[in-house]
Formats: structure tokens, C-alpha cells, sequence
């Protein structure tokens, strides 16, 4: 009993410290599928986010003509504006959503998007089309439904996916709509496909160097690798600090059993030692019992996060404040890592019982034979 105990307790050291790793893991792929490899966006210098970054017309004109910007006939750029909304979750508690305004070629540069539903808006109209991860977990957000906010009313028009990033956890309207509802004069981003990567430190450094321009410009994907860094950072420390408080409580109860199977074989031990075995081979058997202990509760703590393996959460963005969907990531570096875990742990926890089973002398283990 005390051994399957232990193997309890080591299984759920494991189970927790993956579930964490895979939920740091989904967060990261969300976040990295979010954006294009060629894609370039430009925010004011300073600003972490889109919302808090602000970009005027004639800045943004500028930026377009920069040499390196695609054009497919046309330049492939589109001027985007970002705004929170408040909106009521079917839990009953309310989050940020993020509302972006962007134009047709915006919706070009995102070649993973699709309707699920319905259809794209049109430019020009109080149309909206919702992400899939929202859509999900909102109130209200039915085909021919409206949204009110920035004192207009927007109808549903459409439901999109993108290969799960962060986009679907956003609605997109007509950028030059949304502008007017919320008397805006200025961009919140610029967003243009590149002729090829090489141009993108070029386009950085002028940035840099024009006095016109106080902006930034970052590969799509890295900005939004770089504004979802304090969630990660967060969910990184919270897993480590429950892992080493469980782990402790694990390798004592690890040590306790062998310990324990040291004690009840004590006339074993000394018998092995006169028929001329080696110290260090008693040593070796009793870390290979504590292995094979590990072993066991690593593979049940890897079946229990499996478990969890593509199960959807959502939780806020700390730094951009909206709400943010992604997924549980079971892959083999979980595996490895959480086995390494209960293997760390299982063999810690036998060491001492070990080398305490090498120091047993013959004569006071035979004595009561």
C-alpha cells in the first residue's frame, strides 16, 4: 500500500508539472501561428501592444511606400485600428475582446483564414465577422445579431477560424467604420507583406534613423510572441513553484518506501554481502527498484495530462488586457520531460535508503536468523 502511495503521489507531481508545460506549450504555438513569416508590422516606438500604439495618417502613407513592401498589383499593406471591447462571457462574467479594424488587403496578408460561417464583411458597413474562439464563449454573437459599442450597432455577418492563433480571439470590421465610430485620426498598426525577409532589418534600421517616423517595426510574428511574454513568463512560474513544493512532498514519500524495503530485507542484503556481492551492487538494485517505482508513476502521469491534450482555455492577455483562447500541447517533449521528472525524483528519493542498505554490516543483519 505504501508503495502504490508513492507512486500516487510521484504520478501527480507528474501530472501537474505537464499539464503546466502543456499549457505554456499551447500558448506558445497560439502565439508563434499568430501572424505570417513575411509579414511586417509597424507600432509606435515604446508601445507594447497595438492598442496603446498610435500611428497617423501621413506616418502611415510614408510607411507604405518603403521599399521591400509586396505589391500583387497593388501594395500589399493594410492600416489597422485596434480598440477593447467589453462583452459579457455565457459564464455570466464579462472580458476584453479586441475589435479590429482592417481593410480587404489586411485580410489577404492572413492567408490562413477561413469562413466557417456565413461570410466576410463588407468594406464601408457596420458588418463584423467573429473569431471561432469567441464566438465560443460569448453571449450574443449569433449570425444577424448586433453588437453595439462605439455607440453604433454592428451586425454578425460571419464566423472565422485560423488554424487556432490569436486571431480567433478577435472580431474585424471595416477599419475605415470603426475609425468613425470611435472618432478616431489615427492607425494603430501597419501591416505589410514583404518582398523577402531580408528586407525586414533594412525597413527596422530606417525606422530608427527617420525623425519623422518614431516607430517600430517587428516580424508579425515575433510582436506577437513578444506581447504574450508576461503571460508565458507567468504560467512558466507558477508551474515550477507548484512543481518543487509537490516534488518535495513526492521524494520523501519516495524515500520513506525504500526505506522502508530496506529495512525488511535487511537479512536479504546481508546474505547477498557473504555470498560476495559489492557494496555498489547493492546499490545499483535498490536505484534500480526506485527506478522502476518512477518509471510506473511517470507513465501514469503522463496518461492522467494526456488526458488534457488539445481541451481549449481562455484567460486574459496581461499585457494587452484582451481575452485570449488557446489549447492544451501534448507532444513528446512533454513526454520527456515529465518522465525525466519522476525519474529525478524516483531516484533522489532512493539514494539515501541505497547507500544506507551498503553500510548494513553482515554479523547485526544475521544476528536474529
Amino acid at each position: 500500500m505504501t508503495t502504490l502511495f508513492t507512486i500516487m503521489g510521484l504520478a501527480l507531481v507528474v501530472f501537474v508539472f505537464c499539464t503546466v508545460v502543456m499549457l505554456n506549450r499551447g500558448l506558445e504555438e497560439t502565439v508563434v501561428a499568430t501572424g505570417e513569416r513575411d509579414n511586417l508590422i509597424v507600432t509606435r516606438r515604446g508601445a507594447g501592444t497595438e492598442v496603446q500604439s498610435s500611428i497617423t495618417k501621413s506616418q502611415a502613407a510614408i510607411v507604405s511606400q518603403f521599399k521591400g513592401v509586396m505589391s500583387s498589383p497593388d501594395p500589399m499593406v493594410s492600416f489597422e485600428t485596434v480598440i477593447l471591447i467589453n462583452l459579457e462571457k455565457k459564464k455570466g462574467s464579462t472580458s476584453n475582446v479586441v475589435i479590429r479594424g482592417l481593410q480587404s488587403a489586411g485580410i489577404k496578408l492572413r492567408k490562413n483564414i477561413e469562413i466557417t460561417r456565413g461570410r466576410y464583411f463588407k468594406e464601408g458597413s457596420n458588418e463584423i465577422i467573429v473569431g471561432r474562439a469567441i464566438a465560443k464563449r460569448f453571449t450574443g454573437l449569433e449570425i444577424g445579431q448586433n453588437i453595439k459599442f462605439g455607440g453604433e450597432a454592428w451586425r454578425i455577418v460571419g464566423f472565422f477560424k485560423t488554424d487556432n492563433n490569436g486571431f480567433e480571439s478577435e472580431m474585424w470590421v471595416s477599419n475605415d467604420v470603426l475609425m468613425q465610430a470611435f472618432q478616431r485620426r489615427t492607425y494603430s498598426t501597419v501591416l505589410f507583406q514583404l518582398r523577402d525577409l531580408s528586407y525586414a532589418e533594412k525597413i527596422a534600421n530606417k525606422l530608427d534613423k527617420d525623425i519623422r517616423l518614431p516607430l517600430n517595426g517587428k516580424l508579425e510574428r515575433q510582436f506577437y510572441e513578444e506581447s504574450s511574454r508576461a503571460l508565458s513568463n507567468f504560467i512558466s512560474i507558477l508551474g515550477t513553484t507548484l512543481t518543487i513544493i509537490f516534488s518535495i512532498g513526492a521524494t520523501i514519500g519516495a524515500m520513506i518506501t525504500m526505506q522502508a524495503a530496506v529495512m525488511n530485507r535487511k537479512s536479504e542484503i546481508a546474505t547477498l554481502r557473504a555470498l560476495g556481492f559489492f557494496k555498489y551492487q547493492i546499490l545499483l538494485a535498490f536505484l534500480f527498484e526506485a527506478f522502476v517505482l518512477s518509471f510506473l508513476a511517470g507513465v501514469l502521469g503522463l496518461f492522467m495530462a494526456s488526458l488534457f491534450s488539445g481541451v481549449e482555455f481562455s484567460t486574459s492577455n496581461f499585457q494587452s488586457f484582451s481575452e485570449l483562447a488557446f489549447r492544451f500541447s501534448f507532444d513528446m517533449y512533454v513526454v520527456l520531460i515529465g518522465m525525466a521528472l519522476s525519474i529525478f525524483m524516483g531516484i533522489v528519493g532512493g539514494l539515501i535508503p541505497s547507500i544506507y542498505a551498503t553500510k548494513i554490516k553482515i554479523t547485526d543483519a544475521l544476528r536474529p536468523l
